[in-house]
């Protein structure tokens, strides 16, 4: 699990991959939404429709939508 360099919370798979689709696809350390969100001055909602856009170009650097679905159900 990663965490945020800059507040510390814990990151998602997807979120992890927002960091390197926007900021650098090598990227070791990462932000999370919040943080990027100030840092570009996004809402954060527009970040998570981003997500959801990248993912549906198949862009793999995020979970397939049912492997995402299938999860939900697991927990």
């Amino acid at each position: 699990m990663a965490f945020c360099t800059q507040c510390g919370a814990a990151m998602s798979g997807d979120e992890v991959g927002l960091h390197k689709k926007i900021v650098n696809r090598g990227a070791v350390e990462f932000r999370c939404p919040v943080c990027l969100s100030a840092h570009f001055k996004i809402p954060v909602e527009e970040l998570r429709h981003m997500i959801e856009r990248f993912r549906k170009q198949g862009c793999t650097l995020f979970a397939p939508q049912a492997e995402k679905e299938g999860n939900r159900d697991a927990g």
